[in-house]
C-alpha cells in the first residue's frame, strides 16, 4: 500500500503584470502633483526627460556615468574580495574571529562622511583616496555576511572532501561555493546598493567629475530637473545590472536546488 507524502502547500504563482504596477503609478501621482504645484523645484516627468536628453546631446551624461560606473565597479571588486577573504576567515576561525570582532564593530558603526573626509585630509583630493574610502566603507558588510555564511558550512561535506582527497580548487568549486553563494549574492546585492551611494559622496565632496559632482553643480543652481534626470538614469543602469546580470545568475546558480528537490 503506498503511503502519500504531505507537501506543504506552494505560494500562488506571481502574476507577470504584477511587477509593473507600482513604477506607473509613482510616475503618475509625480506628474499630477508636478502639474498642480507647477513649481521649479518639482518638475514634471517631461521636463527631467528633457534634462537628460540634453545632458546626454551634449556628451555630459555619458561622460561622467562611466566616470562614477568605473569608480563603482572597482571599489565593488575590491570590497567584494577583500570582505570575502576577511569573512571567511573569520567564519572558520574562532580566535581570529574573537580578535578581529571589535575593530569590524568599529568599521561597522564608523560614518562614510567621517572616512571620505579623513582619506581626503590625508591623501589629498585624488583618486585613491576616493576608491579607498568607498573601500573601507563596505568590507565591513560584506565581512559579516560572509562570516555568518562560512560559519554555517557543512563539517560532513568537509569529511567527504577529506575521504576523497579533494584539492583545494575542487573544495573551493563544490563544496564552499554552492553553500555560500546565497551570501555572495545578498553581500553583492546589497553591496551595488550602498557602494554607488557612497560613490556619489566622495564624488560630490572631492572630485572634479562623476555624477556626484554633476549633482552638486546642480544643485548650486536648484536645477532639480537635472537632479533627477542624472539619479533617475543611474538607478535605471543599476536596476538593469540586476535584471541582465545578477538575477540570471542567481537562477543558473541555484538550478541545482530545485533539480535535487524534484528527484528527493
Amino acid at each position: 500500500m503506498s503511503r502519500s507524502i504531505a507537501t506543504p502547500a506552494s505560494s500562488p504563482p506571481v502574476r507577470s503584470w504584477a511587477r509593473w504596477i507600482a513604477l506607473p503609478v509613482l510616475l503618475a501621482v509625480w506628474a499630477l502633483l508636478a502639474h498642480g504645484l507647477a513649481t521649479p523645484l518639482l518638475p514634471t516627468p517631461v521636463d527631467v526627460g528633457q534634462a537628460a536628453w540634453r545632458e546626454a546631446a551634449s556628451g555630459e551624461l555619458v561622460h561622467h556615468l562611466g566616470v562614477t560606473l568605473r569608480r563603482v565597479a572597482i571599489s565593488f571588486v575590491l570590497a567584494m574580495a577583500l570582505g570575502t577573504a576577511l569573512g571567511v576567515f573569520m567564519g572558520r576561525h574562532s580566535t581570529a574571529n574573537a580578535m578581529l570582532d571589535p575593530l569590524l564593530v568599529f568599521f561597522l558603526n564608523l560614518p562614510a562622511l567621517v572616512t571620505i573626509i579623513l582619506l581626503y585630509v590625508w591623501f589629498g583630493l585624488v583618486e585613491t583616496a576616493a576608491v579607498l574610502a568607498v573601500v573601507i566603507n563596505k568590507v565591513p558588510n560584506v565581512t559579516v555576511t560572509l562570516r555568518e555564511g562560512a560559519r554555517s558550512l557543512d563539517g560532513r561535506l568537509e569529511q567527504m572532501a577529506n575521504v576523497y582527497g579533494f584539492t583545494f580548487s575542487q573544495r573551493a568549486r563544490h563544496i564552499w561555493l554552492p553553500q555560500l553563494f546565497p551570501y555572495l549574492m545578498a553581500a553583492t546585492r546589497g553591496g551595488l546598493a550602498l557602494i554607488w551611494k557612497i560613490v556619489l559622496v566622495v564624488e560630490l565632496l572631492g572630485r572634479s567629475d562623476g555624477i556626484g559632482f554633476k549633482l552638486h553643480m546642480a544643485f548650486q543652481v536648484f536645477d532639480v530637473a537635472t537632479i533627477l534626470a542624472y539619479s533617475l538614469v543611474f538607478i535605471a543602469v543599476v536596476q538593469l545590472v540586476e535584471i541582465v546580470l545578477l538575477q540570471p545568475l542567481e537562477r543558473r546558480a541555484s538550478a541545482w536546488r530545485h533539480t535535487g528537490g524534484a528527484h528527493a
